[in-house]
């Protein structure tokens, strides 16, 4: 499967490049246009979920491990875990974005029945991925409702219920737009909270927080390293990725306010990757100086953690069930909840079991980026090569819309 990945990532960074060539000053105006703001706040906790909170201080030794892995020798910790979650692989985001604004109302390849029915598994499947993923780090969090190791029934019915208000909160966009600025800011607080742990206290300064906000520098001056899979976990996470990819560009999509699609992009690299990059160096710190988190830390990054999983889960739940005409205006508000509800948690078990694994998605999805492109070619190349701005149907009134210049 390294193969075939690779080919996906080559693929993927050269149609951007040709896309900044082609179209890389027309404005992109979704179909619910948002101020710049709230269309980064719901890229950021759309496109993230608790992997981001509850992953890094589980990985940190790993990738120090050099006896074990010597690959990683080429930088820091600190730079490997950021490589792993932010600037270059946001671009794979921008790409769909891109294409689900300006390029697929022309095209509709994502209408053919087939094709909506593969793409609406993928997201069905990569929530009840990031269900397991909470499930799963949820003992190493909160080990005093356990053993600290094993899962036990206190973290099935913590699951449940972040499915059934994730469930809950898809069934009205306003929900999804409050709670991706309330989890926004919570992060915030979060990254806040913990950096005034480290480096406030007597014996910190924030001098110690520069010195180890500089090891970052390690992931630029290599960042070709991270182009391409380096070892079966990057490999991992690199499917993750392409598994997300399609549903967030599809999500996002409709809420970009008129940025140029330049902007687009750095938007999308730039504004997740610093809090991104103030937070892993603060928890760096944490591990490089032994300095517990369990209790009220562990608490508080569970809590956020959570909150995460709530907002990107019922951002795809409202994604798919909209794209298989399955929303509450249809079927009722109680068929839509208990439908959701079952569906998620069953397949939150299957990954569970090891019955369903994500690279498997990622791997569909790279395969409905090359379909795409075939089909453009045969059936739709001269519609797309005469594209010169978003659908004409999609109006805004740029002097209403902030920081769109």
């Amino acid at each position: 499967m390294t193969a075939w990945l690779s080919a996906g990532i080559l693929f993927t960074f050269a149609t951007i490049a040709f896309i900044l060539y082609r179209w890389g000053n027309v404005r992109c105006v979704g179909v619910t246009p948002v101020k710049t703001f709230t269309f980064i706040a719901i890229l950021f906790t759309s496109g993230l979920d608790v992997g981001l909170i509850m992953f890094p201080l589980t990985e940190f030794a790993g990738y120090a491990d050099l006896a074990t892995s010597p690959e990683y020798g080429f930088t820091n910790p600190l730079a490997i875990e950021f490589g792993f979650w932010a600037f270059l692989i946001w671009s794979f985001y921008f790409l769909t974005c891109f294409y689900f604004c300006v390029i697929e109302p022309r095209v509709g390849f994502f209408e053919l029945p087939l094709v909506k029915l593969i793409n609406n598994i993928v997201i069905i499947g990569t929530c009840a991925f990031t269900a397991y993923l909470l499930l799963s780090n949820l003992p190493w969090y909160l080990p005093e409702l356990g053993d600290g190791e094993s899962i036990i029934g206190s973290f099935y019915l913590i699951v449940l219920l972040v499915i059934a208000t994730a469930v809950y909160s898809s069934t009205n966009i306003r929900y999804v737009r409050i709670l991706s600025l309330a989890t926004t800011w919570l992060f915030i607080a979060l990254i806040a909270l913990m950096w005034g742990g480290a480096f406030m206290g007597e014996n910190s300064s924030l001098g110690e927080f520069a010195s180890t906000f500089a090891l970052l520098g390690g992931y630029f001056g290599n960042i070709h390293e991270f182009v391409l899979p380096m070892n079966d976990y990057h490999e991992f996470y690199l499917y993750w990725w392409f598994a997300w990819s399609i549903m967030i560009g599809q999500f996002t999509a409709r809420f970009v306010g008129g940025l140029r699609t330049y902007q687009v992009l750095l938007a999308m690299m730039v504004f997740p990757s610093i809090p991104i990059a103030i937070w892993f160096s603060v928890l760096y710190y944490y591990n490089l100086n032994g300095i517990e988190t369990t209790g009220f830390y562990n608490l508080a990054m569970a809590v956020v953690g959570i909150t995460f999983v709530i907002n990107s889960l019922d951002s795809l739940i409202r994604l798919y069930t909209d794209n298989l005409n399955v929303g509450v205006a249809r079927v009722g508000k109680i068929k839509y909840f208990l439908g959701n509800l079952a569906a998620l948690s069953l397949l939150t078990l299957l990954f569970k079991l090891d019955f369903l694994q994500i690279q498997w998605v990622g791997a569909v999805v790279i395969g409905l980026f090359f379909t795409c492109f075939g089909y453009i070619l045969l059936n739709k190349f001269k519609a797309v090569a005469s594209i010169e701005s978003s659908p004409k149907e999609n109006k805004i009134d740029f002097t209403k819309i902030e920081h769109v210049t």
